[in-house]
């Protein structure tokens, strides 16, 4: 029996956000289920061993997992890859690398790269996520100190940059490729500025966004962006 699409997500998932950036653009009617954050492998273990978010399953029970080849499926399936086929597809390629290795590693810093954005990050998720009682509380204050000790503050160390400075500079350097036109794929959106929307709009609902909103170029497209998926809901 046929149904509509369904994505399993996490609300504070930046992989989560790119497909669903390019899903809401795309008009695709789906249902959106939240996962317990502690709980992921167990509730998404009917799509096999991937244990992980987001997890598509289309409208005839077929799942499919992992971010960027999910957003190359939704545009195959439900656009005739139309975004796939803009521009140079070697230049696409590149670039969904660089959002993949630059902007994702970039999310982690600038949510957890000091004691008090940790604090803040987690106390946050565990008031957006789904959560226990109890577990949201040992998630809030106990999550936040091992992924300050383990994650965020070796990167901000191997780098050098403070997390606002990198995510300018990433910003500068994804909106110089667009060669002026409003949007990397040109004058309208393609899988790289779905992939690039969705890290940054990860970062919305906490404090921190505050940070990338006086890069002008940056915040100008990502605005763009919302605009997008709004014109067609």
């Amino acid at each position: 029996m046929s149904s509509i699409p369904t994505l399993h997500i996490l609300y504070t998932c930046p992989f989560c956000w790119k497909v669903r950036g390019l899903i809401e653009h795309l008009g695709i009617e789906a249902n959106y289920v939240s996962v317990n954050g502690l709980k992921i492998k167990k509730e998404v273990a009917f799509a096999g061993d991937w244990g992980k978010v987001p997890v598509f399953t289309d409208e005839n029970g077929e799942h499919f997992v992992d971010s960027t080849p999910l957003l190359k499926h939704i545009d195959a399936t439900f656009n005739d890859g139309k975004m796939a086929k803009m521009g140079d597809s070697k230049r696409q390629e590149e670039w969904l690398e660089w959002t993949d290795t630059k902007l994702s590693k970039a999310t982690v810093p600038i949510l957890y790269g000091t004691l008090g954005s940790a604090l803040k990050t987690t106390t946050r998720i565990s008031k957006i996520e789904k959560f226990g009682f109890f577990s949201r509380r040992l998630y809030a204050w106990a999550g936040f100190p091992i992924m300050w000790g383990i994650i965020a503050k070796k990167r901000v160390k191997k780098d050098g940059r403070k997390p606002k400075q990198l995510w300018h500079d990433l910003l500068t350097e994804f909106t110089d490729e667009h060669n002026g036109k409003p949007f990397f794929g040109g004058e309208s959106p393609d899988l790289v500025d779905f992939a690039a929307f969705g890290y940054m709009r990860s970062i919305s609902p906490f404090p921190q966004f505050s940070l990338l909103k006086d890069h002008d170029a940056g915040m100008a497209w990502y605005n763009r962006m919302h605009a997008s998926l709004d014109s067609t809901n």
